[in-house]
């Protein structure tokens, strides 16, 4: 399997259930899933997303 990988610094101010909602709308609308999350002493974490590497473009969001 090849991945394709995002990662993410959340500043210290985003509570726990803002970082889970901004994760889960990235996976539901363009397929990333949570690979890793580092909690860092001054509050910031740093989430890895990935997500299989296809040929086809991937669709993008519709407003």
């Amino acid at each position: 399997m090849d991945y394709e990988y995002a990662p993410l610094r959340l500043p210290s101010n985003v509570d726990r259930l803002t970082a889970a909602a901004q994760l889960a709308i990235q996976a539901e609308f363009s397929g990333w899933e949570l690979a890793r999350v580092r909690l860092y002493r001054d509050g910031t974490r740093q989430v890895v997303l990935r997500r299989r590497r296809v040929n086809q473009p991937q669709p993008g969001l519709s407003y």
